[in-house]
């Protein structure tokens, strides 16, 4: 660990301008790294660095070596195994074409397929919802009815030490099935998946974020994780499973299965691509909380980064039938067809509107507990850092650092981590049933799914098995509606700290979980104490009779300090409510809490897509960042293409791996002094692969061996698993040939002056999509081309404006 710290430097601005920065390995969009200044010479302010791996390896690291296949995360770095997504559509020959020939009637139809994709979108993911929703009910009911059984059995004659044995081996066992298909076939399933979609709608490619194999296993491990009794919700996961979703239903096949059924080929390119996904994650909230409008903000707030018009009535659309669906299929389920009263997975009663007043007066009460779930929003990701850095630090005290890094990447050991954290969770929930004496009567309409007895008198009840036995959803529900007297402080008290800590604990865990319901169980709990104590420290309880609005405050405030969404969130806790009376107050209340939570730390997604280095681009360019220009910060030289270029030059240059170029300009004239040359266009890789795969050379076209005309739907069959160039064959002869690029080529790429300041690139880039913006001088000629990660690299730290390093993590 050490050794790989002391390798990471920040990029030169001293006076040793005589160095230069190597060449960048498997950068994705990049260019030799090499940047010009004016008057000559090498500039160090934009220089490159990447962080060595290879030097210095001690004898006790070299055992590891082989299996540490990425160097720790670490903010401080930028990743250079991510690649940018194509935002912006290659207006070329073949795409002119295609859409001038397009008639009124014909662009009317393709509005119509939208829709009609949007609402597959929204049923199929409204069917996973239900899906996971009664699997969870079907097995926790079945655990939690076989350890009552258990524990009512063992109570009276004692051995209640095999109640604890059973219930934490059924934790344990449930958990474990869900981490083996995580940790060991798709590992990007794990988590909640929303920062992956965030950085998907963003323009960063995650690898098999969006593929089959990851909603199978994503679907499949969150059933066991809420099952098993960790400290997870289902919500998370269910937007992760919307975007998949859309992503799969948008192109009309399946890559994974190899079926391709012929429809939707329009929309086979990222930026149609991008606006499904949006859909479905959107739909995924809606499923999630019975929040159809929530969904919509949500996708707009805190995932998508390009917004339209039209786009919002789409998303709007899917997130209705998902809604629709998913309460449509749980009617049948509870034998109840036709009544669509459950609002979503997380169904959290009706308030009723007697019950939700609330006076002006109120309303500093309900800012200071906004400003204390900033604050525990704060402390919770706090923890969540130390407890997981004191972890690793006491396995590398005792079992050498070797063993530490390879506890890290090893899927054995994670899965034998998520064990142990649902067996101690198991065992905590018990210790705390049995020793709390907090006994409540049970009367005849009590809505308790598993009361369980314990040592209380007969006809009573364990109120700590109320929060703790029981699924989350469930516990939130009960504190949210059950009457004033149902929990005594001590509870409610002992049940925050602890279930505080395994929230902390179970977030990292290699399992598909969603934080929202955790933060939500939270809130509620500390929420409701608030109330109880406002009611006991005061001479008039008719005031703050109902603690039943205080977990509700308690729960929007916990939830907003760790998440940091505003509008979205008030309109998912109104809807899922069922009552607008609360709607300022949420608000108020999230609002203070992302003011107080930010002043200490970022919000969890931003944290999270930090950590796994990510090129994520905010709304806005540093504030202090007016000072760099274009110039500073672009890679050069720039390789480029020629008009007709050879075909053995292109072969060279996209099978070059210190290079792996994404986009090259095209000139009208290139040199071998590497003059830069007046820019007519600009080419991506993809093309070129698809171009020597089809043979498309001038030789060809004027010979006998000429083929057909190469279509649009020659690329879209081809994306979005381009191959390789290893694996296009070209003969020398056919490295003899040329190939003319003026039909593909895009003729009117997005082009800035060397002058122009980097708010203004960073500006133009991230509105339009961008995954290249060639800079030119005064002549229009090729001096530089600014990518995402040259934009990333840029930041606001605690010393002004810092530069990332980039690394092959």
């Amino acid at each position: 660990m050490a050794n790989i710290a002391k390798k990471v430097s920040w990029s030169s601005r001293g006076d040793d301008r005589g160095e230069r920065a190597p060449l960048l390995n498997g950068a994705e969009d990049g260019k030799h790294s090499n940047r010009q200044f004016s008057g000559g010479g090498m500039f160090h302010v934009g220089s490159r660095s990447t962080v060595d791996l290879e030097e210095e390896i001690t004898p006790e690291e070299d055992i590891v070596k082989s299996r540490l296949k990425e160097i720790p995360h670490n903010e401080k770095l930028l990743s250079l195994k991510y690649e940018s997504l194509d935002y912006d559509n290659s207006e070329n020959q073949l795409f002119l074409e295609e859409e001038r020939r397009m008639s009124h009637m014909g662009f009317r139809c393709l509005e119509i397929r939208r829709w009609v994709i949007c609402g597959l979108i929204g049923f199929l993911t409204g069917l996973i919802a239900c899906l996971i929703d009664i699997a969870v009910e079907e097995l926790a009911g079945y655990k939690y009815s076989a350890v009552k059984q258990n524990i009512e059995k063992f109570t009276e004659f004692g051995g209640l030490s095999i109640s604890l044995i059973l219930w934490a081996a059924l934790n344990s066992a449930f958990v474990m099935v869900g981490a083996i298909a995580v940790a060991f076939f798709e590992p990007i399933a794990a988590g909640s998946g929303i920062p992956q979609i965030k950085c998907y709608l963003n323009g960063v490619k995650i690898p098999c974020v969006v593929r089959l194999k990851t909603l199978a296993i994503k679907v499949f491990g969150v059933i066991c994780s809420v099952a098993g009794g960790l400290a997870v919700g289902k919500e998370g996961p269910m937007i992760h499973s919307g975007a998949v979703v859309a992503a799969g239903v948008s192109q009309g096949r399946s890559t994974s299965l190899k079926k391709d059924f012929k429809i939707f080929e329009y929309f086979r390119r990222d930026t149609e691509k991008r606006d499904f996904v949006s859909a479905g994650a959107a739909a995924g909230v809606s499923a999630a909380f019975g929040a159809p409008v929530g969904g919509v903000l949500f996708s707009l707030e805190e995932g998508a980064s390009f917004w339209n018009q039209m786009l919002t009535w789409r998303i709007f659309f899917a997130s209705m039938i998902s809604t629709f669906t998913l309460n449509f299929f749980l009617s049948i389920y509870h034998g109840k067809p036709g009544e669509l009263s459950s609002p979503g997975l997380i169904n959290f009663g009706r308030f009723d509107s007697d019950t939700v007043q609330y006076n002006l007066y109120e309303i500093p009460l309900f800012i200071i507990m906004g400003a204390l779930g900033g604050m525990l929003g704060a402390l919770l990701k706090k923890s969540m850092s130390f407890l997981h850095f004191m972890l690793q630090l006491s396995l590398s005290l005792s079992l050498s650092l070797s063993l530490s890094l390879w506890y890290i990447h090893r899927p054995c050991l994670q899965v034998m981590e998520a064990m142990l954290v649902a067996a101690v969770t198991a065992t905590v929930a018990f210790a705390m049933i049995y020793f709390s004496n907090d006994c409540q009567p049970l009367g005849q309409d009590s809505t308790e799914e598993y009361p369980l007895q314990l040592f209380c008198a007969d006809g009573e009840y364990n109120s700590m098995a109320t929060a703790f036995f029981n699924t989350p959803e469930r516990s939130v529900r009960s504190l949210f509606h059950n009457p004033p007297g149902s929990y005594n402080p001590l509870t409610l008290g002992v049940f925050t700290l602890v279930y505080f800590v395994l929230a902390v604990w179970t977030y990292g865990l290699t399992v598909s979980a969603g934080v929202f319901i955790p933060s939500l169980l939270i809130g509620a709990a500390w929420g409701r104490l608030f109330g109880i104590l406002l009611s006991t420290i005061t001479s008039s309880q008719s005031i703050w009779a109902d603690p039943g609005k205080y977990a509700l405050i308690g729960a929007a405030a916990q939830l907003g300090g760790i998440v940091r969404m505003t509008l979205s969130l008030t309109v998912i806790m109104v809807e899922a409510t069922g009552n607008v009376t609360y709607g300022f107050p949420i608000m108020l209340v999230l609002m203070t809490a992302k003011i107080v939570g930010d002043y200490f730390i970022e919000g969890l997604y931003d944290i999270h897509i930090k950590l796994q280095s990510v090129p994520f681009l905010h709304w806005d360019a540093p504030p202090t960042s007016h000072w760099l220009t274009a110039r500073e910060v672009m890679s050069s030289p720039v390789t480029c293409f020629n008009r007709v270029e050879r075909v053995g030059r292109i072969v060279d240059v996209l099978s070059n791996t210190s290079t792996n170029h994404n986009g090259f300009p095209v000139v009208a004239h290139t040199t071998e002094n590497e003059e830069p040359g007046k820019i007519c266009g600009l080419i991506l890789r993809s093309q070129l692969i698809v171009l020597l795969k089809h043979k498309v050379f001038v030789e060809r076209a004027s010979s006998r061996l000429s083929q057909r005309r190469l279509q649009l739907k020659d690329f879209r069959d081809a994306y979005p698993r381009f191959p390789p160039i290893q694996s296009i064959h070209v003969s020398q002869d056919e490295r003899e040939c040329m190939m003319d690029l003026n039909e593909f080529m895009n003729p009117t790429p997005y082009t800035v002056p060397q002058e122009t300041s980097l708010p203004r690139v960073f500006k133009l880039f991230r509105a339009l999509g961008l995954r290249h913006l060639v800079v030119v001088d005064d002549e229009n000629r090729v001096v530089g081309l600014v990518t995402r990660k040259d934009l990333a690299r840029y930041h606001l730290g605690k010393d002004g404006l810092e530069e990332l390093q980039l690394a092959q993590t």
